[in-house]
């Protein structure tokens, strides 16, 4: 492959095409109409308008794709996260033009991106699963009588989804029928697909994942844990490598099972393998992604590996280029993911211009991004801004260098969830390694962000901005309103 396409936008394809630039690799950008001028765009060697802005009329259609592909003579098509990146059907489509997709096959798409079938896959190698259903659900009356066996609270989850969309905690028989039927409703709207199954419900869970490599030579490998327990609505912000809680042991056992589950389909690039873990750090086999995941930085930082590099390689046929033995954790690193969002307001995303934005630098500071500033944040995308990444020789030093990022990072005009890093980083809980995914609810509350008032940071950013001789604004251009812009939009 002598040129690719990035069928994303944003920061992973910046990400993507950075590294496509360092192996000699041209570069074609697609883009909706709300990203005509994004930095992804610019940065290629070549750039392909593909529809307006709506992600269902560009970014997700796959045949444009691969007209784009036509057009630019591009042999590769990598798709990033999101999007088309786990879609089975594209990735045929793919196929079938000739082009090579730098990802694992369709067949193994469909088997784990379904729950049920990634866990009918893995019992074939004996990995352990939480208790409960190995089916969809079909009969009520049937599953309520295995719930109560499973034993209560349990899970009601969607077999086709993710993101804690189709999902139910159901505390006793009484409310079982009811929340059955809101979880197949949920499941149906979100990914049209109604199935649902049941879990025991793991009270105080740990979400660790293993990154997993493999190539068509028959090697795979996996490259250690991320431990991505600090979540809201059941969606990651803060992830850190290695975990504070796993001993060797553990690691291995997990290591040993995410290689398993992989090899359970034939896994062909990067993916990852989640587990949930108990309070006994007893382990339970989730589901894996197939896919680069938004947190892969924070393994490449303590095993020195480039992931999409690695992708590349093994998309054009070649061996992984080391082995399990050749690894070994180097450090630890910790990734906030900047989000246009309002951490005191539930976390509801916001939209405006990045009248200010100032990254922070430094040693053990990493910053993936896709803005600059004076650009607005459009309303049909993820609202994620960046990923803030930072590594030290322990945990300790990564979490102060996170501290000292945060502070060093200079955004003004939208609100972000930069504050609620610095809460998570200095709180007891976290420093200490005990706690689990329901950080959020146990312990933050919108009176625990310490943001200071609008004219401070206005102020601060002005004496950033002196200071790396960015464009001035003036106060007036911010006013305090206290209410985001997403809202007042919306409204």
């Amino acid at each position: 492959m002598q040129k690719i396409l990035v069928a994303n936008r944003g920061e992973i394809a910046l990400r993507v095409m950075r590294s496509a630039r360092e192996m000699g690799i041209k570069t074609v950008a697609v883009y909706s109409a709300a990203d005509r001028d994004a930095l992804h765009v610019r940065y290629a060697d070549e750039a392909v308008f593909i529809g307006e802005a709506p992600s269902n009329q560009s970014y997700l259609v796959g045949d444009k794709i691969i007209d784009a592909c036509k057009q630019t003579g591009a042999e590769g098509i990598h798709p990033g996260y999101g999007f088309l990146s786990e879609n089975a059907n594209f990735a045929r489509q793919v196929r079938e033009a000739g082009l090579i997709l730098i990802g694992p096959s369709p067949e193994a798409m469909e088997v784990m991106g379904n729950k049920l079938s990634a866990k009918a896959a893995a019992l074939k190698y004996n990995i352990p699963m939480v208790p409960g259903t190995e089916e969809a659900i079909t009969d009520i009356a049937e599953a309520k009588l295995r719930a109560v066996e499973v034993g209560f609270p349990i899970l009601i989850k969607a077999a086709a989804g993710g993101g804690g969309k189709g999902m139910r905690i159901v505390e006793s028989p009484e409310d079982f029928v009811e929340q059955m039927d809101l979880a197949v409703s949920e499941a149906t709207s979100a990914f049209g697909d109604g199935s649902v199954f049941i879990e025991r419900y793991v009270s105080s869970p740990r979400h660790i994942e293993i990154q997993v490599l493999g190539d068509t030579h028959g090697n795979i490998v996996h490259l250690f844990e991320r431990d991505c327990s600090v979540q809201r609505r059941h969606q990651k912000v803060v992830e850190e490598a290695p975990s504070s809680v796993l001993t060797p042991e553990i690691r291995e056992a997990m290591g040993k099972c995410a290689v398993d589950v992989a090899r359970s389909v034939n896994y062909t690039g990067a993916g990852t393998v989640e587990f949930i873990m108990d309070e006994q750090l007893n382990f339970y086999f989730l589901e894996m992604n197939t896919r680069l995941q938004v947190e892969h930085p924070v393994t490449e930082l303590i095993t020195g590996i480039d992931l999409v590099k690695e992708q590349i390689r093994i998309a054009r046929g070649e061996a992984i280029s080391f082995k399990q033995e050749d690894l070994k954790i180097n450090g630890h690193a910790m990734e906030l993911r900047v989000y246009a969002e309002d951490p005191a307001n539930n976390f509801l995303p916001d939209i405006g211009t990045l009248q200010t934005y100032v990254t922070p630098k430094g040693p053990g500071v990493r910053v993936d991004d896709g803005f600059e500033q004076g650009m607005e944040i459009p309303i049909y995308y993820d609202p994620m801004i960046a990923k803030l990444i930072t590594f030290g020789k322990d945990r300790t030093e990564a979490i102060e260098r996170m501290i000292r990022a945060i502070d060093e990072y200079t955004i003004t005009g939208i609100t972000t969830t930069l504050p609620f890093g610095k809460f998570v980083m200095q709180h007891e809980a976290f420093t200490s390694g005990q706690f689990d995914t329901h950080f959020v609810k146990n312990y933050f509350t919108p009176e625990s962000l310490d943001t200071g008032t609008e004219e401070e940071a206005m102020i601060a950013a002005l004496v950033m901005e002196r200071l790396l001789g960015t464009t001035k604004i003036s106060l007036a251009e911010s006013p305090a309103t206290g209410v985001s812009n997403w809202v007042k939009n919306r409204s």
